[in-house]
């Protein structure tokens, strides 16, 4: 398991509620925000889910 790097780097408006929950739950909120996660089969499907709004970098 490795670690990744999340930047929300396009707004949350004009999104469909699902994808804004799941913004949430991997805990970005504003433009421009980070975060690091651990990788696992959840985390990599809400990645998916979202990946258009968002930079991934491997840690």
């Amino acid at each position: 398991m490795g670690k990744v790097k999340l930047t929300l780097v396009k707004s949350t408006a004009k999104r469909s509620p699902a994808q804004k929950a799941t913004l949430v739950a991997l805990g970005l909120g504003k433009t421009n925000s980070s975060v690091e996660k651990n990788t696992n089969p959840a985390i990599d499907g809400m990645i998916n889910k979202v990946k258009h709004v968002l930079k991934v970098e491997n840690i």
